[in-house]
C-alpha cells in the first residue's frame, strides 16, 4: 500500500515543476500537509482533495458557472475534451500534463 502512496505522492509533487496554471499543489501547500498530524494515507488524501478542488475550480471557470453548479456529466465531458486535445494536439496543448 505504501508503495502506491509513494508513487502518488511523487506524482503530485512532480506537478510543482509545471506552469502555475497547471500546478495542483504548491510547495507551500505540500509543506503544510506534511506538517499536519496525519497518517501517510490521510496526507495523500488531503493532497488529492486540494488538487481536486483546484481542478474543479478550473473546470467551473471553463463552463462559466459556479463550482457548486458543476454536474458529474460536465466533469466527465471536460475530461473527455482535455483527453481529446492531448491525443490530437499533444500533451502541451492540454490542461492536464500527464
Amino acid at each position: 500500500m505504501y508503495g502506491a502512496l509513494s508513487f502518488k505522492y511523487n506524482f503530485f509533487m512532480d506537478l510543482s515543476s509545471q506552469q502555475p496554471s497547471t500546478q495542483f499543489l504548491t510547495l507551500d501547500e505540500s509543506a503544510k500537509v506534511d506538517a499536519a498530524l496525519l497518517s501517510s494515507s490521510e496526507k495523500f488524501l488531503t493532497r488529492l482533495t486540494i488538487s481536486s478542488l483546484k481542478l474543479l475550480k478550473h473546470i467551473a471557470q471553463d463552463y462559466n458557472i459556479a463550482i457548486e453548479d458543476l454536474t458529474a456529466q460536465q466533469v466527465i465531458a471536460w475530461f473527455e475534451k482535455d483527453s481529446k486535445i492531448r491525443r490530437e494536439q499533444g500533451v502541451e496543448a492540454s490542461y492536464l500534463k500527464w
